[in-house]
């Protein structure tokens, strides 16, 4: 199985690894890349001098092509970019921002450039600013997406992509997904909750417990974290997380989580440090449904690369008489 994503990375599998902050960091995307996908560091949160390590510390660990993904509606972005093209990563993902303004210094460094799109509109322009792949995130995604399907956003970005490389994002945990997304015209998947729970995620035992005990019913679409802590997403962006206490009392309740937003922030700080998962948020997507087990990376990325070419190979035969 090989599509135009693996000949333009030069990996061996359509593969790219989410860059989840609260889980990506270079041991992940070390791995996967070292297992013939894309990793992905999630490059926002601590500074430059920690994002210049992460890198190095991929380096130390796999001579294979990796990137460096970013929230791109949080200040300090262009130090982080910087660090990036100073490092001469083979790519940098842009999320929830326009990257049009990063696109020329980085093909100038040549570093190509992702952009991550939740509707059709964000697709058009991407394309016209000259990124070299595109991440169709559907709703069904882990973490902060938009409220488009799957199904339906991928061959539609496909058809306005221009021949850009559309990569499909958002429920893609075993290799059915990934060959669905393939015959949707995408060349690749972008992937996110299945990697939260592999073992080179800096995800707490606790998060990746509950990601395995989770089924697809769990999860909820929510700002309420996002209320809470004041993070500076876009209009049109929630919040996919597994339902919990917390979630059960406020999403929803929008004013009443401003009106009490020190108090519960506190709350979600303790939670978060003392492991308790009924108040602290764990991002994951409906594909916590297809997962029942923390693996390597590596053995992911490969399981779902065999799953993939087999059903490929045999469901045709089965459904054209």
């Amino acid at each position: 199985m090989r599509t135009r994503l693996c000949d333009l990375l030069g990996i061996k599998h359509p593969i790219i690894s989410a860059p989840m902050a609260g889980a990506a960091r270079a041991e992940l995307a070390a791995a996967v890349s070292a297992a013939g996908g894309f990793g992905l560091i999630g490059g926002t949160g601590d500074g430059p001098d920690w994002l210049r390590g992460q890198i190095r510390a991929v380096r130390e660990r796999t001579d294979r092509p990796f990137g460096v993904g970013f929230i791109s509606s949080f200040p300090g972005l262009d130090e982080l970019v910087q660090v990036a093209l100073d490092e001469r990563v083979a790519a940098i993902a842009h999320s929830f921002a326009d990257p049009s303004p990063y696109v020329a210094a980085a093909h100038e460094a040549g570093v190509m450039v992702f952009a991550q799109v939740q509707t059709v509109a964000r697709a058009v322009s991407v394309a016209r600013a000259g990124v070299d792949v595109i991440a169709a995130q559907g709703t069904e995604a882990g973490g902060h997406t938009g409220y488009s399907g799957t199904l339906p956003l991928v061959p539609t970005v496909v058809d306005v992509a221009g021949g850009i490389p559309v990569v499909a994002a958002g429920g893609i945990a075993d290799g059915r997904g990934l060959a669905a997304v393939l015959m949707l015209g995408a060349e690749g998947a972008w992937i996110g909750t299945r990697f939260v729970a592999s073992a080179e995620a800096i995800t707490p035992a606790w998060g990746k417990q509950q990601v395995i005990e989770a089924s697809a019913d769990d999860t909820v679409l929510t700002k309420a974290y996002d209320l809470v802590s004041g993070a500076p997403f876009p209009g049109g962006i929630g919040d996919r997380v597994l339902r919990n206490t917390f979630t059960n009392a406020w999403h929803g309740r929008d004013h009443d989580v401003l009106t009490r937003r020190d108090d519960l922030a506190a709350q979600v700080r303790a939670a978060t440090t003392q492991g308790d998962g009924s108040i602290a948020p764990t991002r994951a997507g409906n594909a916590a449904g297809l997962i029942d087990a923390v693996e390597p990376a590596g053995e992911i990325v490969r399981r779902l690369v065999a799953e993939a070419e087999r059903v490929l190979r045999e469901r045709p035969g089965n459904v054209l008489r």
